[in-house]
């Protein structure tokens, strides 16, 4: 999906953000938005769209009643108060006892006895701490309608993946734009509640399941093959999307993570990234494409089709290597966890940044994120320019 319609209600080209996922690694996203804010404190962003992770943000960023500046601080002392005690249960009680559910669900054979496993952690605090952080009502996101009516949002939406379908589901919140459907991808119009951010941050594996109406939901990303066309589909003529996702180069690549058999934690961790490539840069190679066809023709022989200026902005360094600095201040019956399936096994642990809410990880990734947005100064400011 790279070009759309214009929607008839709005002519002009709107700056649209696109969030996408990663686990611990979407507090990198506020260090490029800490350095957006002060360069633009009073910026609108109208349309917002967030996977995983990227959810998180674009639901505060969308249900806040302050100044884009004040929101983005608010937002960055959320994530600097996280631990891992905040987003899942550490303990050796809890942590144990889904280990051994699984266990049991594995040598059952699948009896109707045997516990029910949901996911490896207990995700119960993430709950309350995002009913908190986003001062939802009854589990709905209240604010977010009230900046709908005041002008200052268009659109939001979040991407979670029906475990029951199969399908992307993007989860959308406009007064301007009416549901679609593409193969395996359909929207659906709702009031957005922390049931619909907490199914597209959780982590396959790890995070349990989130039930919505009669379906279960997981991690947005993980069949997201097209990420802009939220964005695209909600009236966005100008994209700014920021990856969690470090591209490595062919000499890196090449580099071998592990020596010996693999660990649970080196495949489950190329799993993972790979739900997280985001296939942002396929889709940016398919918008230029169409860019560079749509400028060949007239306006009026464009189909009702318009150009969609885009910048991606992702990490200048490798966060899952930059995450195994932090593995010794986990908490130890997690650590025991991570350690369990391989995490210092391998040089590369993804997973492990996927999982490391650690304080001090989260601040070094958010100071990165405002290092890479001034080195990217030019283009970010450029594209944030009304056309």
């Amino acid at each position: 999906m790279t070009a759309i319609n214009e929607p008839s209600s709005s002519p002009t080209r709107d700056l649209g953000l696109l969030l996408t996922g990663g686990g611990a690694r979407g507090a990198y996203q506020v260090g490029i938005l800490r350095w957006i804010a002060r360069r633009a404190p009073d910026l609108h962003v109208p349309i917002l769209t967030g996977v995983s992770a990227g959810a998180v943000n674009a639901a505060k960023l969308a249900s806040s009643p302050n100044s884009f500046a004040d929101t983005v601080d608010e937002l960055a002392a959320l994530w600097a108060e996280l631990t891992p005690e905040k987003v899942f249960r550490v303990d050796a009680a809890t942590i144990g006892s889904n280990a051994v559910r699984w266990g049991l669900r594995l040598v059952s054979g699948g009896s109707g006895t045997s516990p029910r496993a949901r996911g490896f952690l207990d995700t119960s605090p993430l709950r309350g701490f995002l009913e908190e952080a986003l001062a939802s009502v009854d589990g709905v996101i209240t604010g977010i309608d009230y900046n709908l009516q005041r002008g200052t949002l268009r659109a939001v939406a979040v991407v979670a993946t029906s475990y029951s379908t199969g399908q992307t589901v993007v989860f959308f919140k406009s007064p301007h734009s009416d549901p679609w459907t593409r193969p395996q991808r359909r929207a659906v119009p709702v009031d957005l509640t922390i049931d619909h951010i907490m199914a597209s941050a959780a982590l396959p594996i790890f995070f349990p399941a989130i039930q919505v109406e009669s379906q279960w939901y997981g991690d947005g990303g993980i069949r997201m093959t097209a990420p802009l066309a939220p964005a695209l589909h909600l009236g966005a003529g100008r994209i700014l999307a920021v990856s969690t996702r470090y591209d490595r180069t062919q000499a890196e690549s090449d580099v071998v993570a592990v020596s010996g058999y693999p660990p649970p934690a080196q495949v489950l961790g190329v799993l993972l990234n790979a739900v997280f490539l985001d296939l942002v840069d396929q889709d940016a190679l398919r918008l230029e494409n169409i860019n560079q066809l749509l400028q060949t023709l007239e306006p009026g022989e464009r189909g009702g089709m318009r150009p969609v200026r885009l910048k991606v902005i992702r990490p200048s360094l490798d966060l899952g290597r930059l995450a195994a600095e932090f593995e010794p201040q986990l908490p130890r019956a997690f650590r025991f966890m991570t350690r369990g399936l391989g995490t210092r096994e391998t040089r590369s642990p993804d997973l492990l940044s996927m999982l490391m809410f650690q304080r001090d990880y989260l601040m070094r990734l958010m100071a990165i994120g405002e290092a890479d947005a001034e080195r990217r100064a030019a283009e970010i400011e450029e594209l944030l320019e009304d056309p």
